[in-house]
């Protein structure tokens, strides 16, 4: 009874792992930008003043014009309702905010790049592990094989480490390497009032959470695992 049970939890908090893991992945909202600014762009009278909306993820980065309003940060400006109907993207493992070639030097912009880099590779191998625990739990529940249980909860265990170290690098990403500061005062240079607020989006927020059921469903199954080899002696 306690075996089911395990195995129930298990299979439950590794299907939302896996799940939040994905979402995150395939989502371009793990940071969202708003950059402010008239900049000579906008004529006086053309309806208010405008700002751009970034966002990006894994696999691109895209940007929007809309209008200002009172809470610029909001999330609630990226919900997909409130985005223009046409916008712009690129890739953002080759473009991301707010490193521009054009804009920075070289050295700066290539080693953006190379650290981008490890944080991909580091993207791909965690979604890889995840995926292979699931292989393995799905195929030790027909054979009660104890050897499997604990392969799949072990790589598990590796997928939510992973995935904290994608999470641990986007952070330095934002608050070091992305070096929003001189970006804010290359802007200004051009426009005075610019101003550009930056924060986490909702596919940032899901990976720890994703990183929590892979490491708990990775326990589980590493008991379960152990209960099963310790009932066949």
């Amino acid at each position: 009874m306690k075996l089911s049970v395990g195995i129930f939890f298990g299979g439950f908090f590794a299907a939302l792992g896996v799940l939040l893991f994905l979402v995150a992945f395939g989502t371009d909202y793990w940071l969202l930008a708003t950059e402010i600014g008239r900049c000579s762009k906008a004529p006086e009278d053309a309806g208010g003043e405008k700002a751009t909306f970034h966002h990006e993820g894994f696999f691109w980065r895209c940007w929007f014009s809309g209008n200002v309003g009172e809470n610029n940060a909001s999330m609630w400006n990226f919900w997909y309702t409130n985005q223009s109907p046409s916008k712009n993207c690129t890739h953002a493992y080759l473009s991301p905010f707010p490193l521009i070639r054009d804009e920075h030097n070289s050295t700066s912009y290539d080693s953006a790049i190379i650290y981008r880099g490890f944080w991909t590779v580091l993207m791909l191998l965690g979604v890889l592990t995840i995926v292979m625990a699931s292989f393995f739990i799905i195929c030790a529940a027909p054979f009660a094989s104890h050897i499997l249980y604990k392969a799949g909860g072990g790589f598990f265990i590796i997928a939510g480490v992973l995935f904290s170290l994608v999470v641990v690098m986007y952070v330095i990403w934002i608050q070091a390497v992305a070096d929003l500061e001189n970006y804010t005062t290359m802007k200004k240079m051009d426009c005075p009032d610019f101003a550009v607020y930056v924060r986490y989006g909702w596919s940032f927020m899901l990976a720890p959470i994703g990183v929590f059921f892979a490491l708990l469903a990775g326990m589980l199954f590493l008991l379960v695992g152990r209960a099963i080899y310790l009932h066949s002696d």
